[in-house]
């Protein structure tokens, strides 16, 4: 078992930064990926960015794309994820995931939707003020 707990959240104006943590504990070494997933209120849950578990490849939505930065660091177990230049349509849950599959499994849609995610924490709420 996996256990991901997330921290960072929190309230900040239209244009401000904040960087999230996701410290993962346990039989990590299943883990092959990870990512950041985000859920608005109304809305389905949507891929914010994804690493593998080396470091070395990345993904990142469209959305968040130039203003969001996901990294990794293996020596302390914890993923990251440095957002700048956020805007009230970042607001949501955000949500740390594992899976035992492939970094590859991120660009598939069922992927980018959740799916087949082995290990969730359980949110971090950032919220972005106009």
């Amino acid at each position: 078992q996996v256990q991901l707990v997330e921290s960072g959240g929190g309230l900040v104006q239209a244009g401000g930064s904040l960087r999230l943590s996701c410290a993962a504990s346990g039989r990590t070494v299943s883990i092959n990926a990870m990512g950041w997933f985000r859920q608005a209120p109304g809305k389905e849950r949507e891929i914010v960015a994804a690493i593998s578990w080396s470091g070395g490849i990345t993904y990142y939505a469209d959305s968040v794309k130039g203003r969001f930065t996901i990294s990794r660091d293996n020596a302390k177990n914890t993923l990251y994820l440095q957002m700048s230049s956020l805007t009230p349509e970042d607001t949501a849950v955000y949500y740390c995931a594992a899976t035992r599959n492939g970094f590859g499994w991120f660009k598939t849609d069922r992927g980018q939707a959740g799916a087949g995610m082995d290990y969730w924490g359980k949110g971090t709420l950032v919220t972005v003020s106009s």
